[in-house]
Protein backbone atom coordinates (compact mmCIF):
# COMPACT_ATOMS: atom_id res chain seq x y z
CA UNK A 1 0.00 0.00 0.00
CA UNK A 2 1.65 3.59 -0.76
CA UNK A 3 2.87 4.78 2.27
CA UNK A 4 0.45 8.21 1.43
CA UNK A 5 -2.28 6.42 3.28
CA UNK A 6 0.09 7.37 6.36
CA UNK A 7 0.91 10.71 5.73
CA UNK A 8 -2.87 11.60 4.54
CA UNK A 9 -4.22 9.68 8.16
CA UNK A 10 -1.96 11.76 10.20
CA UNK A 11 -3.27 15.02 8.73
CA UNK A 12 -6.92 13.96 8.72
CA UNK A 13 -6.62 12.96 12.30
CA UNK A 14 -5.20 16.12 13.53
CA UNK A 15 -7.24 18.25 11.62
CA UNK A 16 -10.00 16.50 13.19
CA UNK A 17 -8.25 17.02 16.96
CA UNK A 18 -8.06 21.03 16.00
CA UNK A 19 -11.56 21.37 15.15
CA UNK A 20 -12.29 19.94 18.51
CA UNK A 21 -10.26 22.84 19.96
CA UNK A 22 -12.09 25.53 17.75
CA UNK A 23 -15.39 24.00 18.94
CA UNK A 24 -14.11 24.37 22.82
CA UNK A 25 -13.06 27.98 21.76
CA UNK A 26 -16.75 28.74 20.51
CA UNK A 27 -18.43 27.18 23.26
CA UNK A 28 -17.02 28.93 25.54
CA UNK A 29 -17.52 32.12 23.26
CA UNK A 30 -19.77 33.86 26.16
CA UNK A 31 -17.71 32.47 29.14
CA UNK A 32 -16.85 35.30 31.32
CA UNK A 33 -12.98 35.59 31.35
CA UNK A 34 -12.39 32.91 29.00
CA UNK A 35 -9.17 32.33 27.41
CA UNK A 36 -8.89 31.03 23.87
CA UNK A 37 -7.17 28.14 23.26
CA UNK A 38 -4.03 27.78 20.58
CA UNK A 39 -3.35 25.04 18.39
CA UNK A 40 -1.02 24.63 14.78
CA UNK A 41 0.03 22.04 12.68
CA UNK A 42 4.00 21.40 12.36
CA UNK A 43 5.14 18.86 10.29
CA UNK A 44 7.58 15.83 11.51
CA UNK A 45 9.87 13.93 9.31
CA UNK A 46 9.11 10.57 8.47
CA UNK A 47 12.45 8.11 9.13
CA UNK A 48 13.18 5.26 7.31
CA UNK A 49 13.65 3.85 3.58
CA UNK A 50 11.63 5.95 1.14
CA UNK A 51 12.25 10.10 0.10
CA UNK A 52 13.75 12.40 2.69
CA UNK A 53 10.42 15.03 2.14
CA UNK A 54 8.13 12.94 3.17
CA UNK A 55 6.57 14.00 6.51
CA UNK A 56 3.81 13.83 9.41
CA UNK A 57 1.38 15.96 10.29
CA UNK A 58 0.47 16.86 13.92
CA UNK A 59 -1.50 19.08 15.65
CA UNK A 60 0.56 20.93 18.51
CA UNK A 61 -1.26 22.92 21.67
CA UNK A 62 1.08 26.18 21.63
CA UNK A 63 -0.49 27.89 24.42
CA UNK A 64 -3.64 30.34 25.13
CA UNK A 65 -4.23 33.59 23.53
CA UNK A 66 -3.82 36.04 26.37
CA UNK A 67 -5.20 38.96 25.34
CA UNK A 68 -7.96 40.80 26.98
CA UNK A 69 -11.76 40.57 26.23
CA UNK A 70 -13.99 43.56 26.48
CA UNK A 71 -14.98 44.61 30.13
CA UNK A 72 -19.21 44.74 30.61
CA UNK A 73 -20.64 46.90 33.10
CA UNK A 74 -22.83 45.03 35.42
CA UNK A 75 -23.93 47.10 38.51
CA UNK A 76 -23.10 44.04 40.75
CA UNK A 77 -21.61 44.37 43.96
CA UNK A 78 -19.58 41.00 43.45
CA UNK A 79 -18.38 41.55 39.68
CA UNK A 80 -14.96 42.45 39.24
CA UNK A 81 -12.92 41.98 35.84
CA UNK A 82 -9.13 42.60 36.10
CA UNK A 83 -8.14 45.75 34.23
CA UNK A 84 -5.22 44.64 31.76
CA UNK A 85 -2.51 42.34 32.71
CA UNK A 86 -3.64 39.86 35.95
CA UNK A 87 -5.19 37.32 37.67
CA UNK A 88 -7.25 35.64 40.83
CA UNK A 89 -6.11 33.54 42.88
CA UNK A 90 -8.91 30.85 43.63
CA UNK A 91 -8.49 27.13 45.72
CA UNK A 92 -9.47 24.89 43.17
CA UNK A 93 -11.19 21.56 43.51
CA UNK A 94 -7.32 19.88 44.93
CA UNK A 95 -7.02 22.26 47.49
CA UNK A 96 -4.09 24.29 45.57
CA UNK A 97 -4.06 27.97 44.33
CA UNK A 98 -5.03 28.51 41.00
CA UNK A 99 -5.71 31.39 38.93
CA UNK A 100 -8.66 32.50 37.07
CA UNK A 101 -9.78 35.97 35.07
CA UNK A 102 -13.76 35.12 35.72
CA UNK A 103 -14.59 37.56 38.36
CA UNK A 104 -17.83 37.07 38.67
CA UNK A 105 -17.95 35.93 42.73
CA UNK A 106 -20.85 35.13 45.04
CA UNK A 107 -21.20 34.06 48.92
CA UNK A 108 -22.03 30.46 49.49
CA UNK A 109 -24.35 29.87 52.92
CA UNK A 110 -21.23 30.15 55.02
CA UNK A 111 -20.17 33.44 53.89
CA UNK A 112 -17.59 32.06 52.35
CA UNK A 113 -16.66 34.44 48.81
CA UNK A 114 -16.51 32.18 45.74
CA UNK A 115 -16.67 32.00 42.15
CA UNK A 116 -19.55 31.04 40.15
CA UNK A 117 -18.57 27.42 40.18
CA UNK A 118 -18.01 27.21 43.85
CA UNK A 119 -14.60 27.43 44.58
CA UNK A 120 -13.27 29.62 47.60
CA UNK A 121 -11.22 33.00 46.19
CA UNK A 122 -8.44 33.45 48.07
CA UNK A 123 -7.64 36.27 50.13
CA UNK A 124 -4.24 37.46 52.09
CA UNK A 125 -4.54 35.91 54.53
CA UNK A 126 -6.63 32.29 53.15
CA UNK A 127 -10.45 32.20 52.29
CA UNK A 128 -12.62 35.56 52.50
CA UNK A 129 -15.23 35.07 55.11
CA UNK A 130 -18.12 37.71 54.44
CA UNK A 131 -20.57 38.73 57.50
CA UNK A 132 -24.43 38.19 56.71
CA UNK A 133 -26.63 40.96 55.72
CA UNK A 134 -23.99 43.62 54.48
CA UNK A 135 -23.27 46.30 52.02
CA UNK A 136 -20.09 45.18 50.21
CA UNK A 137 -17.69 47.15 48.11
CA UNK A 138 -14.49 45.85 46.54
CA UNK A 139 -11.83 48.53 45.75
CA UNK A 140 -9.22 48.29 42.74
CA UNK A 141 -6.96 46.75 45.18
CA UNK A 142 -9.18 43.91 45.87
CA UNK A 143 -10.37 44.98 49.67
CA UNK A 144 -13.30 44.33 50.46
CA UNK A 145 -15.32 46.74 52.64
CA UNK A 146 -18.69 46.35 54.01
CA UNK A 147 -20.93 48.60 56.35
CA UNK A 148 -22.96 46.49 58.08
CA UNK A 149 -27.10 47.06 57.54
CA UNK A 150 -28.23 50.42 60.33
CA UNK A 151 -24.93 51.22 60.11
CA UNK A 152 -23.82 54.85 58.84
CA UNK A 153 -20.60 55.42 56.63
CA UNK A 154 -18.18 56.03 59.33
CA UNK A 155 -18.57 52.28 59.86
CA UNK A 156 -16.94 50.70 57.24
CA UNK A 157 -14.96 48.01 57.58
CA UNK A 158 -12.62 46.04 56.11
CA UNK A 159 -12.73 42.47 55.88
CA UNK A 160 -10.22 41.09 53.55
CA UNK A 161 -8.39 41.51 49.92
CA UNK A 162 -8.41 39.57 47.24
CA UNK A 163 -5.64 37.99 46.23
CA UNK A 164 -4.20 39.19 42.85
CA UNK A 165 -1.26 37.84 40.59
CA UNK A 166 0.24 38.83 37.88
CA UNK A 167 2.93 35.47 37.09
CA UNK A 168 4.35 35.05 33.51
CA UNK A 169 2.40 34.30 30.80
CA UNK A 170 5.15 31.88 29.52
CA UNK A 171 4.68 30.05 32.79
CA UNK A 172 1.11 29.50 33.02
CA UNK A 173 -0.47 26.19 32.05
CA UNK A 174 -4.19 25.51 31.24
CA UNK A 175 -5.69 22.98 33.58
CA UNK A 176 -8.67 20.27 32.62
CA UNK A 177 -10.56 22.50 34.79
CA UNK A 178 -10.29 25.70 32.78
CA UNK A 179 -7.97 27.35 35.75
CA UNK A 180 -4.21 28.42 34.99
CA UNK A 181 -1.49 27.49 37.27
CA UNK A 182 2.29 27.66 37.15
CA UNK A 183 4.28 25.49 35.93
CA UNK A 184 5.40 22.61 38.59
CA UNK A 185 3.21 23.90 40.48
CA UNK A 186 4.57 27.10 42.11
CA UNK A 187 2.76 29.88 43.72
CA UNK A 188 2.76 33.39 42.46
CA UNK A 189 3.63 36.14 44.56
CA UNK A 190 0.52 38.63 45.14
CA UNK A 191 1.06 41.93 42.64
CA UNK A 192 -0.19 44.97 44.20
CA UNK A 193 0.56 46.28 40.54
CA UNK A 194 -2.27 44.47 39.55
CA UNK A 195 -6.09 46.19 39.66
CA UNK A 196 -9.76 45.63 39.45
CA UNK A 197 -13.06 47.13 38.45
CA UNK A 198 -15.88 46.95 40.24
CA UNK A 199 -18.94 45.95 39.05
CA UNK A 200 -17.85 44.85 35.70
CA UNK A 201 -17.15 41.51 34.42
CA UNK A 202 -14.63 40.93 31.26
CA UNK A 203 -16.09 38.53 28.30
CA UNK A 204 -14.45 36.13 26.46
CA UNK A 205 -11.52 37.06 24.13
CA UNK A 206 -12.94 34.66 21.60
CA UNK A 207 -13.17 35.90 18.06
CA UNK A 208 -16.09 34.22 16.69
CA UNK A 209 -15.77 34.78 13.42
CA UNK A 210 -12.22 33.80 12.90
CA UNK A 211 -13.05 30.57 15.04
CA UNK A 212 -15.88 30.10 12.31
CA UNK A 213 -14.01 30.55 9.39
CA UNK A 214 -11.12 28.23 10.92
CA UNK A 215 -13.69 25.87 11.94
CA UNK A 216 -14.52 25.70 7.42
CA UNK A 217 -10.80 25.96 6.93
CA UNK A 218 -10.30 22.68 8.80
CA UNK A 219 -13.30 20.72 7.40
CA UNK A 220 -11.97 21.40 4.03
CA UNK A 221 -8.53 20.12 5.01
CA UNK A 222 -10.36 17.13 6.30
CA UNK A 223 -12.09 16.29 2.65
CA UNK A 224 -8.76 16.81 1.24
CA UNK A 225 -6.89 14.48 3.32
CA UNK A 226 -10.37 12.21 2.68
CA UNK A 227 -9.55 12.38 -1.62
CA UNK A 228 -5.61 12.07 -0.67
CA UNK A 229 -6.97 8.35 1.07
CA UNK A 230 -9.08 7.60 -2.18
CA UNK A 231 -6.83 8.49 -4.55
CA UNK A 232 -3.98 5.91 -2.90
CA UNK A 233 -6.65 3.63 -3.01
CA UNK A 234 -7.28 3.62 -6.72
CA UNK A 235 -3.92 3.59 -7.49
CA UNK A 236 -3.42 0.33 -5.71
CA UNK A 237 -6.28 -0.95 -7.36
CA UNK A 238 -4.87 0.17 -11.35
CA UNK A 239 -1.40 -1.29 -9.93
CA UNK A 240 -3.03 -4.49 -8.96
CA UNK A 241 -4.74 -5.00 -12.51
CA UNK A 242 -1.63 -3.81 -14.53
CA UNK A 243 0.53 -6.57 -12.40
CA UNK A 244 -2.35 -9.25 -13.16
CA UNK A 245 -2.19 -8.60 -16.98
CA UNK A 246 1.77 -8.91 -16.63
CA UNK A 247 1.29 -12.38 -14.90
Amino acid sequence: MDRLIYTAMTGAKHALEQQATTSHNLANATTSGFRAQIDQFRAVPVLGEGAPTRTFVVDSTTGSDFRPGAIQQTGRDLDVAVAGSGWIAVEAADGREAYTRNGSLQMNEDGLLQTRSGLNVVGDGGTISIPPGSNITIAKDGTISLIPEGSKATGVTSVGRIKLVNPSEAGLVRGDDGLFRQQAGATAEADANVSLVSGAIESSNVNVVNEMVNMITLARQFEMHMKLLQNAENNANKAGQLLALNG
